[in-house]
């Protein structure tokens, strides 16, 4: 008669896969980041990223004169990829008793906190923007997030999400200019998205945490970011046999880059 042993339940290989298979999802920047994975594989830690500066717009040409020229100029920031894990302790009475799911919550807790983890690095990237908004007079408002777009410089439509403090939501849904999604449904650009406001999906996020007196949150335009990965989810385990415990560990390799400065605002509002 087969019997359920704690090697059967606890199989690093098959946690690490649906960790990894479920990470992209619980990321919440990740719609606005392109995934780079050109790194696995790869020696080295410390990657160098372009920036390019734009041309300007085309020229009007007289006929038989030659089109004059601009130099392409570009700059580039290092980035150091960093390593970030997490830890957890498992009886075995918790694993064989049948009560519950604790190997499923493992991985779903180990991959929550790399998410957050990587979401945290993703809001400090995006706090470098060099398009900053200073509306530190008034609380969020229709009025500051048009002059906040505004910096973009745009004439076109392209797509935006407004990330806000939990601490704006109640000023912000009083806005008579605030769409709510119960009432006005948009095609939403990822999940949370709770209405729209001057042209912006809203999403309340825990990670713009208000100051003291302002808060400065984030308009962000899709590929703003990368996500670097410089390798896989690993999740290895360890047994103590004395105290009967397997310990499981994650990790993961990567490294959040703003790598398109002209596709975020920093706005900060009275909070």
């Amino acid at each position: 008669m087969a019997t359920t042993t704690l090697s059967n339940m606890v199989n690093p290989e098959v946690m690490a896969d649906m960790i990894t298979a479920s990470l992209p999802n619980k990321i919440k920047f990740a719609p606005l980041a392109t995934i780079d994975t050109t790194l696995v594989g790869t020696p080295g830690s410390t990657i160098t990223v372009p920036k390019y500066a734009f041309i300007g717009e085309a020229e009007d040409m007289a006929e038989g004169v030659a089109i004059g020229t601009v130099v392409l100029t570009a700059s580039t920031v290092n980035a150091t990829v960093k390593k970030v894990g997490k830890a957890v302790d498992v009886t075995d009475e918790s694993v064989l008793s049948g009560y519950g799911d604790p190997i499923g919550q493992c991985n779903s807790q180990l991959g929550d906190a790399v998410a957050l983890k990587v979401d945290s690095d993703c809001v400090t990237a995006l706090n470098g923007a060099s398009l900053l908004f200073d509306g530190a007079t008034a609380k969020i408002s229709y009025a500051g997030i048009v002059d906040a777009v505004d910096k973009f410089g745009d004439e076109d439509d392209e797509a935006k999400v407004l990330f806000i403090s939990p601490s704006q939501l109640t000023t912000l849904r009083k806005d008579p200019n605030f769409l709510d999604m119960n009432k006005y449904p948009v095609a939403v650009i990822m999940t949370g998205v709770i209405g729209s406001i001057a042209g912006c999906q809203v999403v309340v996020a825990k990670k713009i945490v208000a100051g003291a007196t302002t808060v400065a949150d984030l308009i962000v335009k899709a590929n703003a970011l990368t996500i670097y990965m410089k390798r896989g989810i690993a999740v290895e385990t360890a047994r103590d046999i004395k105290a009967k415990t397997t310990t499981i560990v994650i990790d993961q390799h990567y490294v959040a880059v703003l790598s398109d400065a002209s596709k975020v605002v920093k706005a900060t509002f009275l909070k």
